[in-house]
């Protein structure tokens, strides 16, 4: 933007107008507020000589400024303290020998903006004429349709890259900005700019309960620019909600009594997984008394937040609603828990105005979860607290289901970027998920706190700690599973990290699992990774008050098979020697969605949260006779000896 079309008398008359000194100033003798900032204009006379003096014709928008005013006092804080009068200015000529530094580092195949600093060291127009240790230097070679020259800050103290700015209006403003910033909390720096500012939050808040939130984001972002009170506290909702993995510091917004029950939860988040490390959890706590929360009560949310047991569990109808989700999604029925959320957003009731979305609810382990980037954008396009959008509006279309029906994605899903290899599922039909470790559980199990797909991923590298117990038998195979339910009323037991051979020992928890009801078991055990190894394996077992129905288990070509197979599932039509391994696997999926209705939640077994607990052996003990060899690898390091 061509600096012609700015008016520099109005914009320096403000900044002279509103200028106090800042704290470091405040008893220096020029720090008065009757300094004056700048000086008079240069007359054209004056910029031309100096044009002609360096070979070149000055940009626009410096141009403009030196004709306003010839020099500026910037700001103690910018490292830049005062921009020289027309007569001042010269060639920097690199007097540091920046040059070959970064020459040196830019590779074989640099980046245009790599190139263009490189060489800027030995172009460069120098500005300033006291600093610390800082330079303001035009660049005539990184210039713009407009003929604007890029600015750099380069503070020498730093060991940093310099700063960037596309012009020298474009500094300008920044070091405007800058100076409202650093003196925004001072009760007596009070004038239109803030006053203004002030208002565009109050706009952007009432905009963002309206859910109109792609409107606030840029008056919050201008207004933080300028570290106006609050702007920062909104702005970071907004931004939590479009991105929920990145959690920011609401600093003192946990500590208000009306917010603390939503905020201080996603505060806990980062010690809560171990992410905390300076001082460990008294820093942390420390840090939350000194904003103001009673140290009980931050050290009981953080002791629910690590042990899987907290709660978002606001009050009034929005709170119902929640706890409905809340049911449904702890078993797994993340996209119907999403729904009951969406359908009551409007209900949710701001405790306070520094609160403008139901942030809360990222700390919940099993509501958390669903808060997709897109689904966070749903959050805030949905007017709430009382709040409503624009005749005129139409709502987006909300956002799709994101668990595919039936099984067949169990063939290529993405877990953490790796396929899922080997998996066995236990369905129960019509039971209770809870119900789940007394049927098929070791002796003692319960349902274990919410667990995500790599923790459980991290457990099966573990044996012993996978199998839970350590006196167990080495030719036990326990499995750690995730429990839930489908959106056919199955409760399952999902163990997604097999790694374990299903040999002849096998013995199918299905009829144990069927005491009350029909129970199927699922078996895949991937294709060895070495050359010769055997071929995968696929097995069924379906059960009904504790009798087996019928089973079946493919290896490559051989099929062992008992009692009457439904035609659908007879796995001598699914399992042809002409179709390839992947796709006779996914025939047999296909088959158990549609013949007997089984699904599994790829959402919550994937990306959510599900309770788990550890199972009885999948494999019988040894008969009388029968021999085993268990091998167990240690890595030891070697040792050099003299």
């Amino acid at each position: 933007m061509s600096g012609e079309s700015f008016d520099w008398h109005d914009f320096l008359g403000r900044w002279q107008e509103e200028w106090v000194p800042d704290e470091e100033e405040d008893d220096a003798e020029d720090s008065g507020p009757g300094v004056s900032l700048g000086r008079p204009g240069a007359d054209e006379a004056a910029i031309a000589a100096a044009e002609e003096r360096l070979g070149q014709r000055l940009p626009p928008s410096y141009r403009a400024f030196l004709t306003a005013s010839d020099g500026w006092r910037v700001d103690q804080t910018a490292g830049v303290y005062v921009l020289g009068c027309v007569a001042d200015i010269g060639w920097f000529q690199d007097p540091h020998g920046l040059t070959p530094l970064y020459e040196q580092e830019l590779g074989d195949d640099p980046r245009e903006e790599e190139v263009l600093l490189a060489g800027m060291w030995q172009r460069a127009l120098r500005l300033e004429t006291d600093s610390d240790m800082s330079s303001a230097l035009l660049d005539p070679g990184d210039s713009d349709q407009d003929g604007e020259w890029a600015l750099y800050v380069h503070k020498g103290w730093s060991g940093e890259l310099p700063e960037r700015y596309p012009s020298f209006r474009a500094y300008m403003e920044a070091m405007y900005r800058g100076f409202h910033g650093s003196r925004a909390g001072r009760p007596d720096f009070v004038n239109a700019t803030t006053r203004a500012q002030d208002a565009r939050v109050e706009e952007a808040r009432l905009l963002a309960l309206r859910g109109r939130y792609e409107e606030a984001l840029p008056l919050l972002e201008e207004a933080q620019s300028f570290g106006r009170p609050h702007s920062r506290i909104l702005l970071q909702q907004l931004q939590h909600l479009m991105t929920p993995g990145v959690a920011p510091d609401y600093g003192l917004l946990a500590a208000d009594p009306r917010c603390l029950s939503e905020i201080l939860p996603v505060e806990a988040m980062a010690p809560a997984r171990g992410e905390w490390r300076l001082g460990g959890d008294d820093h942390w706590l420390g840090m939350m008394t000194a904003r103001g929360v009673d140290r009980k009560t931050a050290e009981a949310v953080l002791s629910a937040m690590r042990d899987g047991v907290y709660r978002y569990a606001p009050p009034g109808p929005w709170g119902r609603a929640v706890a409905e989700a809340w049911e449904e999604a702890r078993w797994g029925a993340t996209d119907a828990a999403w729904r009951v959320l969406r359908d009551a957003l409007a209900l949710w009731e701001a405790p306070g105005p520094a609160l403008i979305a139901p942030i809360g609810l990222l700390a919940d382990p099993f509501l958390g979860p669903l808060i997709t980037p897109e689904r966070g954008r749903e959050i805030l396009a949905t007017p709430r607290a009382g709040e409503a959008g624009p005749a005129h509006d139409t709502p987006s279309d909300p956002v799709p289901d994101l668990d595919p029906p039936g099984l067949t994605w169990l063939r290529k899903p993405a877990v953490h970027g790796q396929p899922l290899d080997g998996y066995r599922c236990v369905w129960v039909e019509g039971a209770d998920p809870a119900a789940l470790p007394a049927l098929i559980g070791q002796e003692g199990a319960e349902l274990d706190v919410p667990t995500t797909a790599r923790e459980l991923a991290w457990r099966a590298f573990r044996p012993r700690e996978r199998d839970g117990v350590e006196q167990a038998e080495a030719w036990e195979d326990r499995a750690v599973v995730a429990a839930g339910r489908t959106a056919q009323g199955w409760a399952f037991a999902f163990d997604g990290h097999s790694g374990r051979p299903l040999n002849e020992r096998f013995t199918s928890p299905a009829a144990a699992a069927s005491a009350s009801g029909r129970a199927v078991v699922v078996w895949r055990e991937p294709r060895g990774s070495s050359p010769g190894n055997r071929p995968a394996a696929f097995h069924l077992s379906v059960a009904e008050r504790g009798q087996e129905l019928y089973a079946f288990t493919v290896r490559g070509t051989e099929i062992r098979r008992s009692g009457e197979i439904p035609e659908r599932l007879d796995p001598a039509r699914l399992f042809r020697p002409e179709v390839s391994e992947p796709d006779s696997e996914l025939r047999a999926l296909a088959a158990l969605h549609l013949e007997l209705g089984l699904s599994l939640p790829r959402f919550a077994l994937t990306r959510g949260r599900l309770r788990t607990f550890t199972t009885r052996s999948w494999t019988r003990a040894p008969r009388a006779g029968e021999r085993y060899v268990h091998l167990s690898f240690v890595r030891h390091r070697h040792q050099h000896r003299p």
